[in-house]
């Protein structure tokens, strides 16, 4: 298995995945692929990694720029992240978020931050203390890691691309 960084051959393969590891997803509204090609038609894909075994792209991880609340620099969201289906509660979605997580701090980001279940993101050191909002969602979904002392505090705000 190699995780590396997305090269331009890999987009449609990239979009196809996407659309096929959210497709069964009951909160999934299909834009997952539209989102991914959107941040980089903009220059707002600041890291796409992706798995490679048995020469198939099997995984992808996006990040992009956020804010939370007056913070506009070096915070990063999560998201979307796709893992074949048939590969799915394998490993390679969280090896794969770590080798992301692991770039961002090497980038010297002051952070990362995501909406989705707790209870999966949490060993990767994300925390859903109520510090940062979104709105209509519940802050217990809303989370953040710091790679420093930097405790965010306020509205998480997604690149344009997500549409929020």
């Amino acid at each position: 298995m190699e995780i590396r960084r997305e090269r331009p051959e890999d987009r449609q393969a990239i979009h196809q995945l996407t659309t096929d590891a959210f497709a069964p997803m009951s909160y999934s509204d299909g834009t997952e692929p539209a989102i991914i090609d959107d941040l980089r038609a903009a220059g707002n894909l600041t890291l796409s990694l992706v798995t490679i075994k048995d020469d198939m792209l099997v995984a992808h991880v996006a990040f992009s720029p956020v804010t939370i609340g007056n913070n506009t620099n070096s915070w990063y969201g999560l998201g979307p992240v796709s893992v074949h289906p048939n590969l799915q509660r394998s490993g390679i979605g969280t090896a794969l978020i770590n080798e992301g997580l692991r770039v961002l701090e090497g980038m010297n980001a002051d952070g990362c931050a995501l909406i989705g279940n707790p209870k999966f993101y949490r060993r990767f050191g994300f925390v859903s203390n109520g510090s940062i909002q979104y709105p209509g969602v519940s802050d217990e979904i809303v989370q953040w890691k710091s790679f420093g002392k930097q405790r965010p505090e306020g509205l998480l705000v997604f690149s344009p691309e997500f549409g929020s």
